[in-house]
């Protein structure tokens, strides 16, 4: 199944969607950073083929890959202003409006996704983290969907932390991250998803952390050496839509979207799972190497920044943490 998608072209797939009464089709937009050919195009694609058989052509689906429209932070402008629908998009909005419940994005915390689901959708944090996202952000949240682990790149071999001395590493605009990465021995650079390919080809960064998706769908092994695997964190994409457009919907509209989405992102998780050794052969395949380390060094070397993050999340956050962990373990 996997392979159908990693050959796929980007571009816009235009579905019909549900007639629910008389009037011009709407465009359900919908955003997300990375390139054509992973679980996150496949799922777009599922969601607005789904919403087409579902449909009479009251709604018109626009899946727009590759960042676009800008970074992420541009994409939640637009939701918060109403002026697009929907995103598959990263965790920078929870630290812009939910940072006191935003455990998922702390490097070392969650040993699975499922745990980190788990807590996203099953807690007492969880649900708040999506109430202050509808308050501050104009945001409906619908659900987490699965990257794989997190992984270093970089243009030299690194072994240890102590290899991370002063090594130029892009970030996302993630303040705790930042401080992660910044407490093992980087230099931090933040620049957008856009952006790191270029970064690298000029030498403004040495290293990046991303899923095997990233450096397989933005071919970094034209920029890049290694990959090592710390495993750091298990950073999934969230569907969400704008507030704005979402309350202007029929009851029926909205029930028929959330299906879809729920669909959609568990052909996602599906599709993510499946990619993540074919991702790892065809890095190889390409030229870079695997530099298998030990992850406890690393979280070791971590844990005050780590430490400094947990200290921050609101009443109950490391109980909710502790909890969806033992409801998923096996």
């Amino acid at each position: 199944m996997f392979a159908r998608y990693v050959s796929r072209l980007a571009g816009t797939l235009v579905a019909g969607a549900l007639i629910l009464g008389a009037g011009s089709a709407q465009t359900i937009e919908i955003h997300n950073t990375m390139s054509p050919g992973g679980s996150e195009e496949a799922a777009l694609n599922r969601f607005a083929e789904i919403v087409a058989e579902r449909s009479g052509g009251a709604m018109e689906v626009n899946v727009v890959l590759g960042g676009q429209l800008g970074s992420e932070t541009d994409v939640l402008q637009l939701l918060n202003l109403g002026q697009t629908q929907m995103a598959l998009t990263g965790g920078l909005f929870m630290s812009e409006y939910a940072p006191e419940y935003d455990a998922v994005s702390v490097p070392f915390v969650f040993p699975t996704f499922e745990a980190a689901e788990h807590y996203l959708m099953n807690t007492d944090s969880g649900a708040a983290m999506q109430a202050q996202a509808r308050e501050r952000g104009s945001l409906v949240y619908f659900g987490p969907q699965m990257r794989g682990f997190r992984h270093m790149t970089s243009s030299k071999r690194i072994e240890t932390p102590a290899d991370l001395q002063g090594l130029r590493m892009r970030l996302p605009q993630i303040p705790l991250w930042v401080d992660v990465w910044e407490t093992l021995g980087v230099q931090a650079v933040v620049i957008p998803a856009p952006d790191i390919y270029l970064a690298m080809r000029t030498g403004q960064v040495e290293a990046h952390e991303n899923s095997l998706a990233g450096p397989y769908t933005r071919q970094m092994w034209e920029v890049q050496d290694y990959i090592i695997t710390t495993a750091h964190l298990s950073f999934p994409w969230h569907w969400v839509a704008s507030a704005r457009w979402w309350d202007g919907l029929s009851e029926d509209e909205q029930a028929m979207i959330r299906e879809a989405v729920e669909a959609a992102r568990q052909h996602g998780i599906a599709v993510e799972l499946e990619s993540e050794d074919y991702y790892r052969d065809a890095l190889i395949d390409h030229g870079m190497t695997f530099v298998d380390v030990d992850q406890a060094t690393f979280s070791k070397a971590a844990a005050p920044a780590i430490e400094r993050a947990m200290a921050e999340m609101a009443p109950g956050v490391v109980e909710d943490i502790q909890a969806a962990i033992a409801a998923t373990s096996n």
